[in-house]
C-alpha cells in the first residue's frame, strides 16, 4: 500500500534526551538520544481499517494512550539518530502495511515417504549387524 510519507513524516513529533552507553563527558552532557512520537488517532494519512492493522501488527511500540514511540541512540549525533528514527519507522510502516501471506498447508509427497522407509531400514540393518553371531 502507499501512503504519503512526506506528509506523515510531518505529523510525528521528537523528543531529544540524555544517552546512555559510551561517549564520555559528550554522552552525558548532550541530548543525543531521539524519541519519535506519532498520535495514530490524529492522522490524516491512513483510513480507519489501516490504522486498525497498525495499532494490531506494531502494538508493541504503541503506548496505551495510542501514541506510537520509537527511539534511537546509536550515535552521538542528535541529527543522525533522528534520521536512523525516520528510516526505521518507514520500514516498520511499510512492512505493517503490506499483506500476510496465507500458508498454505501441504502434505508430505510420496518420495519423502520412502526415503523415510529406506532410512529406517538401513538403521535396522546397521543395528542387525552389530550383534554377536554366535548367540
Amino acid at each position: 500500500m502507499h501512503f504519503n510519507e512526506k506528509q506523515l513524516l510531518e505529523e510525528l513529533t521528537y523528543k531529544a534526551a540524555l544517552s546512555s552507553g559510551p561517549g564520555g563527558q559528550h554522552a552525558n552532557k548532550t541530548h543525543s538520544k531521539i524519541t519519535l512520537e506519532w498520535e495514530m488517532q490524529n492522522t490524516a494519512v491512513f483510513n480507519k481499517k489501516q490504522l486498525e492493522i497498525l495499532q494490531k501488527r506494531g502494538e508493541k511500540y504503541v503506548t496505551k494512550s495510542g501514541v506510537f514511540q520509537l527511539s534511537s541512540e546509536e550515535t552521538r549525533s542528535q541529527h543522525q539518530n533522528k534520521e536512523i528514527v525516520n528510516q526505521r519507522f518507514l520500514k516498520l510502516i511499510r512492512k505493517y502495511l503490506q499483506p500476510v501471506k496465507k500458508r498454505k498447508k501441504v502434505k508430505p509427497g510420496k518420495k519423502f515417504h520412502e526415503k523415510r522407509l529406506q532410512e529406517k531400514k538401513r538403521k535396522a540393518e546397521k543395528k542387525a549387524n552389530r550383534k554377536n553371531p554366535l548367540l
